[in-house]
């Protein structure tokens, strides 16, 4: 009887919660087909960028997080995207409707080459003369590095300003493999490719440590460069600050002219209304970006010419992959799409990964060569374009990258684990069994390789840098031993990797999109999207993207941070077994 019960409540359960997502997914459906009214947008009208809100290349899909926030909605459509960010941005200075741009500086939840990007169209809404204002609590560096783009930068006077130059730490795990006995064979090709130093070392090489150095100090030297830009104060003093630990509380930065004033939300909020002419802060318009998204035709669709933007964001996978990631299939069959509709004049590959498969990584590599053949391919490189990111970039016509993005890192590793001392002394386990080839029970784990196995891997590793040193000296026609020399695994930013040839020119999505049309010799064109922009319930009714609906079910369960981790404890696990072309790490610059 207690059985039964167990088995009557837990289906009861279910039954409650399937009928609760019915229902909702019913509304989503309904306003889909309903709801074609746009919001008013009102007069006077202050457009709100919040630093703090993540914008995803492709956007993050509302009635998801709705659902899984505990306050459900009806809403199918999704959350602005970093391009639709500068879209709206670009729209808003000509919008009479919009009168001023409020930046909520607390926090940055958007990398250094994103908040780049940001920052451009920032500047060009500066040009229509409407006044910036800029406001936060606490203002972090990154946070910092967009909003001293403001006319005007406020900070609580109990609040502060952080300004203490950049670090990065890295976490190394061979102390804890030899504590459980686990032995990794790893099998790598570039001294610089330190992929995977965390797990044969205990700290960083020299030569790793000489790259991180010199990229991190580009870095830095950037964020000084546009300080000193803003606030017309030299970069030397800006540095001297840093170093001294002087800038702490908000008093600090308005002494040393970092912020303009000391102010509370609420006299931030008059001093708005005075600009406006409003006479009570409450009566203030503030308009958030979902709001602006719904209520303006900011997406110019009225081109007589389609450009394609394919957004290749994430690891690459072998297989169809998710939203999350780049699976050679999908992406495959999409490049093919866009090379051969005959509407599209030219091709935007949007790359934002740090790498993976060396052989998913050559499937989209032959794509882009066969739609070069046919039509121009311009390349936008975003936070990361690195390893197998620039792998299937090299071919491209011309290629864009922000000054902080991360690219090069030209170099190939394999990765076996054994854990057969750790089963067996730390749990008891054994195994044995018999095979009829030599090489038949290679990459099983249970046993230390043999040096023929160790050649075997180390062969292919070898081969497969041969033929990524061939690819990039085919596409940026130099010889082989010239992209050797700049490769080994190293990598660079963006700006340092116009010298060496990786990058054609520092620029945004938008400038790329321009120079593809300009290749493409046409002056009257729209944006054409891909993957194509499937919500929720799409995805959920739609075979081939229930990979898809579970990850984003995952990611808003577990939330951003969280998923994070989740994706690269999965990602070490494609590691093993397959030759991979990724980034050295994926790191927070603090």
């Amino acid at each position: 009887m207690k059985g039964f019960f167990k088995i009557f409540f837990a289906s009861l359960a279910a039954l409650i919660v399937f009928t609760v997502l019915a229902f909702f997914l019913l509304l989503g459906l309904v306003s889909l087909v309903s709801s074609s009214d746009k919001p008013d947008l009102g007069n006077k009208g202050i457009l709100v960028l919040d630093l703090n809100t993540y914008f995803d290349e492709t956007g993050k899909d509302k009635f998801v997080s709705s659902l899984l926030g505990g306050m459900p909605s009806a809403d199918m459509s999704k959350d602005p995207s970093l391009y639709d960010v500068i879209r709206m941005l670009e729209y808003a200075a000509k919008d009479s409707s919009i009168k001023m741009l409020y930046i909520k500086a607390n926090g940055n939840a958007n990398s250094y080459a994103h908040s780049e990007e940001l920052r451009s169209a920032i500047e060009q809404f500066k040009t229509s003369k409407k006044p910036v204002i800029a406001y936060g609590d606490v203002i972090t560096q990154k946070s910092y590095f967009v909003a001293s783009e403001a006319n005007k930068v406020y900070c609580n006077p109990a609040g502060g300003l952080e300004w203490k130059g950049m670090a990065i730490s890295l976490m190394f795990y061979k102390g804890l493999l030899d504590k459980l006995e686990i032995q990794p064979e790893i099998f790598y090709a570039g001294k610089f490719k330190s992929a995977t130093e965390p797990f044969r070392a205990t700290q960083m090489t020299d030569a790793n440590r000489l790259q991180t150095t010199i990229w991190l100090n580009d870095l830095y030297t950037r964020m000084l460069e546009v300080a000193s830009k803003d606030r017309n104060i030299d970069t030397a003093t800006l540095r001297n600050l840093a170093n001294s630990g002087e800038i702490r509380r908000t008093d600090d930065a308005v002494k040393n002219k970092m912020i303009d004033c000391a102010k509370y939300d609420d006299e931030v909020k008059t001093e708005m209304a005075s600009l406006l002419k409003v006479n009570d802060i409450k009566d203030l318009n503030f308009i958030p970006l979902s709001k602006y998204a719904a209520a303006t035709d900011f997406k110019d669709m009225n081109g007589k010419d389609k450009i394609a933007v394919i957004y290749a964001n994430g690891d690459i996978v072998d297989g169809q992959g998710t939203d999350d990631n780049i699976g050679s299939d999908r992406f495959r069959n999409l490049i093919r799409d866009a090379r051969t509709n005959k509407d599209i004049k030219a091709i935007v590959l949007r790359v934002n990964s740090p790498g993976g498969s060396a052989l998913a990584s050559e499937i989209i590599w032959r794509e882009v060569s066969l739609a070069k053949k046919v039509k121009p391919v311009v390349v936008s490189m975003g936070t990361y374009a690195a390893s197998g990111g620039y792998y299937i970039s090299s071919d491209a016509n011309y290629i864009f990258a922000d000054q902080n993005t991360l690219t090069g890192s030209i170099g190939v590793f394999s990765m076996m684990i054994n854990t057969s001392s750790f089963l067996k002394n730390k749990l008891g386990v054994t195994f044995d069994g018999v095979k009829t080839a030599q090489y038949a029970d290679l990459g099983y784990g249970t046993h230390p390789m043999t040096q023929q196995e160790k050649n075997l891997f180390q062969y292919d590793v070898d081969t497969t840098y041969h033929t990524f040193l061939t690819r990039v000296a085919e596409g940026r026609k130099k010889t082989i031993a010239e992209v050797d020399s700049i490769a080994q695994g190293r990598v660079w930013t963006g700006k340092r990797a116009i010298s060496v040839g990786l990058v054609d020119a520092n620029g945004t999505l938008k400038d790329a999109i321009a120079y593809a049309a300009k290749l493409a010799k046409s002056n009257s064109y729209y944006i054409k999207e891909y993957p194509e922009n499937k919500n929720f319930l799409e995805k959920l009714i739609s075979d081939d993207n229930k990979k898809d609906v579970q990850s984003k079910l995952v990611k808003d369960a577990i939330g951003d941070w969280q998923y994070d981790i989740y994706s690269k404890v999965k990602s070490i696990s494609t590691m093993c077994n397959s030759v991979q072309m990724r980034i050295p790490f994926e790191m927070e610059i603090r």
